[in-house]
């Protein structure tokens, strides 16, 4: 598959710190076009969908958010969920308008101990660009794991 300029300049911003400390990529020498089409293939395994992953962990922040920084309880009982807040923004590296708050979400399920953190930034990627990051990116969000985790 050729690779276009578009393309290419991306997958650099995308490897780059311009725009988050270690960039989006971490060790992965895929393009984001191949990491995309991975990571759907992957939710398709478990009949769910990036959209459908997203709005699910709007939902969560948005519970965690009433919290004020305590855990609350969530998915009928068996999950608690917090969050916590920076100053600042991020901008989307696909260039779409808006500005995502420094805001970080933790879920977890106290009968197993599992945990899933992700940010504001990550539910728009995984949304509009089924984007969960490079392997080896300090936001990576594995689909698998998370499809388990919010469905399983």
């Amino acid at each position: 598959m050729k690779t276009s300029p578009q393309d290419r300049k991306l997958d650099e911003l995308l490897r780059s710190s311009a725009l988050v400390a270690d960039g989006f990529m971490g060790h992965d020498r895929r393009s984001a076009a191949e990491i995309v089409q991975a990571d759907a293939a992957t939710l398709a395994k478990y009949g769910v969908t990036a959209a459908l992953l997203a709005r699910r962990m709007r939902e969560l922040t948005a519970l965690a958010q009433a919290g004020l920084g305590t855990q609350v309880e969530a998915g009928g009982g068996d999950m608690l969920v917090s969050c916590e807040e920076c100053k600042g923004w991020l901008v989307c590296p696909w260039g779409h308008a808006g500005h995502y708050a420094k805001r970080v979400t933790t879920a977890t399920r106290p009968a197993n101990g599992a945990v899933l953190t992700w940010t504001d930034l990550n539910v728009h990627l995984i949304e509009a660009h089924g984007f969960f990051e490079g392997q080896g990116s300090a936001f990576r969000i594995e689909p698998a794991a998370t499809a388990e985790f919010l469905f399983g």
